[in-house]
């Protein structure tokens, strides 16, 4: 890695996201920004087609590398719901809600997947996907994270929601984290 850090900006407004992401690039000497703002975001069942679109709209309103992030909540029982729809489901319906939907239900197979793209103005996105293992639990538990974190139990884990978990621990399963890896792995290569 060059001795000077590689600076990308973070399209999101959410600053946890962002926190978790940049804990996550300090391990690949990238030096992340947050933005503060999102890139246009489409409606689409594609998280990977998402995020590009977002990283493409700031990198060329803005005239800089930019990464942006999509992730949802797959639940098997529920076909998949929220998918790319978790971010509004959350905001309407809550962590409650999706419990209310598996009521009774003995199978809460789930996982979280997570598209971060990278967009700079001279070239095409590159997208870096990754996926966490679980299930949903039968209650809320933690406090930490933020989003569904108090209903998904990582298979890795199998005992403590991602809300119960530290920041540090939590990376250790994350979806988010896992593809962000995978982008400073592909940056060190590239230096892009």
């Amino acid at each position: 890695m060059p001795k000077d850090k590689l600076k990308i900006h973070f399209a999101t407004t959410n600053r946890s996201k962002f926190l978790e992401a940049q804990s996550v690039m300090k391990e690949y000497g990238i030096r992340l920004i947050f933005l503060g703002k999102k890139g246009l975001e489409i409606q689409s069942d594609n998280l990977e087609e998402i995020a590009k679109q977002s990283a493409i709209a700031s990198s060329t309103d803005m005239r800089i590398s930019t990464i942006a992030e999509d992730a949802g909540l797959f639940i098997d029982p529920l076909r998949g719901f929220p998918g790319p729809y978790s971010s509004f489901v959350f905001r309407t319906l809550g962590c409650d809600g999706i419990l209310k939907l598996l009521k009774g239900s003995h199978n809460r197979k789930a996982r979280f997947v997570s598209a971060v793209a990278y967009c700079d103005p001279l070239h095409l996105p590159i997208c870096f996907s990754a996926v966490s293992e679980g299930f949903v639990g039968t209650g809320t538990r933690g406090t930490s994270g933020f989003g569904f974190d108090p209903i998904f139990i990582p298979l890795e884990n199998g005992k403590k929601t991602f809300a119960e978990m530290s920041s540090i621990e939590k990376n250790r399963y994350s979806h988010r984290a896992r593809a962000f890896r995978k982008f400073g792995k592909w940056s060190i290569r590239s230096k892009p």
